[in-house]
């Protein structure tokens, strides 16, 4: 689904734009043309990047989605792939969004969630919403603004992220600790684990991507639109450290499992060693007397049958006395 709506300054409404006429829309003296395109077709992404006069690698990158999160410069225009992201249980699900702008206009391609999966897709109202708000004077009415709304919509999602995956370290440590189904644990901890390399890849090179724009490499972004882009690298490299922390949280719960499985092992060592250790004195005693001699001690005595079973008894009786002090069993 395609939709072209331009921006005029002082206007409080975008006016529509006919898709088939975007070229003789724009004009960056007298307003912002914005183009946005839902899971496009092949179709539609030709149509609208003929009209705009994309490069060639641009447009192979929005055929086939998939990029990494980054920042090209092409003649006159820029192409900024970032990621936005949903957490579905233990799994990251990631929506690529393709931002190419120049003097004058933007197009936000939407692309469709990887996996084929998108319980939470980007709701570009939030973005639209934003650059309304932030339209104040006409050094906000640019397409740099509109940028920042994108980013600074995905970014706070970050958040959500963060916080989810908080609850699900919390969980997993408890659970690490309560010493329950040792095997699940190591799985939800490797679940964790792929999902944070995944959400690391997404944020990190996002950081670049501002960095790039704050040095002024589009110097068709206004100065209003660089400083919220300020505030949203500040917000970047929030996540990124909580991104980091929480890495490190996760490789001690590893650590803290293979600890935990490894002294349960201990402890179910000791208890069969102790038991072992336990029956081993009565088994001795029955085999010294299990041997067919004619001439041994007691053999004839009429109580050399209860002393036998009495020696057995005391010395199992000791014997699970000193282990229970010695708290193996």
């Amino acid at each position: 689904m395609i939709r072209a709506v331009r921006y005029e300054p002082g206007a409080d409404a975008p006016s529509d734009v006919d898709v088939e006429r975007l070229a003789s829309a724009i004009d960056a003296d007298s307003g912002l043309v914005w183009v946005d395109i839902e899971t496009p077709t092949e179709d539609e992404l030709d149509s609208v990047a003929t009209q705009l006069q994309l490069s060639p690698f641009a447009i192979e990158d929005l055929h086939h989605g998939g990029q990494r999160t980054k920042l090209e410069h092409y003649r006159d225009h820029f192409h900024v792939a970032v990621h936005d992201c949903d957490l579905h249980g233990s799994a990251l699900v990631t929506r690529e969004v393709d931002l190419v702008f120049g003097n004058g206009w933007l197009l936000s391609v939407r692309q469709p969630g990887d996996g084929g999966s998108d319980p939470a897709p980007f709701d570009v109202s939030l973005a639209r919403s934003r650059f309304h708000a932030g339209r104040g004077d006409a050094a906000a009415d640019d397409e740099g603004m509109l940028l920042w709304a994108f980013l600074d919509v995905i970014v706070d999602r970050y958040f959500n992220i963060i916080d989810e995956m908080d609850d699900h370290l919390d969980d997993t440590e408890e659970m690490v600790f309560s010493g329950d189904g040792s095997a699940s644990i190591s799985r939800q901890i490797f679940d964790l684990r792929r999902a944070m390399v995944h959400f690391r890849r997404a944020v990190v090179p996002l950081r670049e991507v501002i960095s790039e724009l704050l040095r002024k490499e589009a110097d068709c972004i206004g100065p209003e639109a660089l400083v919220r882009l300020n505030d949203v690298l500040d917000h970047v490299l929030r996540v990124a450290d909580l991104v980091e922390t929480q890495r490190d949280l996760l490789a001690g719960l590893l650590e803290s499992n293979l600890g935990v499985a490894s002294n349960r092992m201990n402890d179910v060592m000791k208890k069969m060693t102790s038991w072992g250790a336990i029956l081993l004195g009565s088994t001795l005693i029955a085999g010294i007397y299990g041997m067919n001699f004619e001439e041994m001690p007691e053999l004839r005595w009429a109580f050399g049958y209860p002393g036998a079973i009495g020696s057995m008894v005391l010395l199992t009786v000791v014997l699970y006395v000193y282990f229970k002090r010695k708290d193996y069993l």
